[in-house]
């Protein structure tokens, strides 16, 4: 098992076996744990519950650094925060931690779908929770997100995908190729089976340096953030933050979320019908791209949230571009804050 998956950089977060769980691609989970970190209380109501799904590579821990606490609109004292580190992620099932059966390039196919009917068991099942006041996450949070809100949305009260789409684009899967590939054709990599993320070191710093293209912005180039966040150099700030990053994560884990992140699509519902699932969404809903996403620009954004009843555009203003979502700009953050906290006074039609 991968020493990087712990409690002590990432906790705390319990692990919970919500049973069998079959996948969309035929394949079988039939122990499925999920590593799940909570935040405040429910109340007797159970009405003040917030789901938060995780993103590629990120973990519950950056959630809760960054996201949850006293004056964020993820206030603890207010809200019960169920923040669920999605499938594959490292923490929970995943082709590193997975029985030895379907332990690293054995580990079957997992959808975005999957995650969300595995978390909707959570919720009811393990805590009795019925409704959710709000349902929140960026990037691979956001598919998510959009997933809960058209498969269950009678339990979705308010939505807010923040940088990521309900259709993954084509450009969007090109570029996880890429990713992909940066990995796969390490030789160290050995089809999957390799002995340890090191072995795949090369890959993962060509998957780090993609990411640094994209995940920044020109903009953040140009005016030398870099510098800001306390790197000399970019060569310093590629080599010391993102190869620091992804270097210890485990290779066959980053290749299981980025598969499903390129077929993330809740038109699967309708047939391939994009504005009748965005139609079958009744929550209340806030659409929030970053100004400067190479990934999810906000133009994709707005055209899905102009198909979704009763949601609003709500676009954040950062030229950190898609990887704001890791707390560097903390205007960012206090915007988004701003809107969540807007969200999430709006009233609920009763009986829906």
């Amino acid at each position: 098992m991968n020493t990087y998956y712990t409690q002590e950089n990432h906790g705390p977060f319990k692990l919970i076996d919500i049973g069998r769980l079959e996948l969309e691609e035929g394949g079988v989970l039939e122990e499925c744990t999920l590593a799940v970190a909570t935040n405040g209380r429910l109340n007797a109501a159970r009405d003040n519950a917030i789901l938060v799904p995780t993103w590629y590579s990120g973990t519950s821990k950056i959630m809760e650094q960054v996201y949850i606490g006293p004056g964020h609109a993820l206030d603890p004292e207010r809200y019960f925060i169920i923040v669920v580190n999605q499938i594959g992620s490292g923490l929970s099932l995943s082709p590193s931690n997975a029985p030895a059966d379907i332990a690293g390039p054995r580990f079957p196919r997992v959808r975005i779908g999957d995650d969300v009917r595995a978390q909707h068991r959570l919720l009811v099942q393990h805590f009795g929770i019925e409704r959710l006041a709000l349902v929140v996450g960026g990037s691979m949070g956001a598919q998510q997100t959009y997933e809960w809100a058209v498969r269950y949305p009678e339990m979705v009260e308010r939505a807010a995908p923040i940088a990521g789409t309900a259709r993954n684009t084509e450009h969007d899967f090109v570029f996880a190729d890429t990713l992909m590939d940066a990995i796969t054709t390490d030789p160290g990599f050995r089809d999957g089976s390799y002995t340890s993320p090191a072995d795949v070191a090369a890959g993962l710093q060509r998957h780090a340096k993609l990411w640094t293209v994209m995940g920044w912005s020109t903009e953040f180039f140009r005016c030398g953030r870099h510098r800001v966040l306390g790197f000399d150099s970019m060569q310093s700030f590629v080599e010391q933050f993102m190869n620091g990053y992804f270097g210890p994560m485990d290779p066959n884990n980053l290749l299981c979320m980025a598969w499903k992140w390129q077929r993330g699509d809740v038109s699967r519902h309708t047939g391939g019908n994009l504005t009748e699932a965005l139609g079958r969404i009744t929550a209340k809903t806030f659409v929030m791209p970053i100004s400067h996403d190479m990934f999810f620009p906000p133009t994709d954004c707005l055209a899905e949230q102009q198909l979704i009843p009763n949601s609003a555009f709500r676009p954040i203003n950062s030229i950190d571009g898609h990887l704001a979502l890791f707390g560097t700009d903390t205007n960012c953050i206090a915007e988004l804050d701003g809107h969540l906290k807007e969200l999430l006074v709006q009233p609920i039609t009763s009986g829906r």
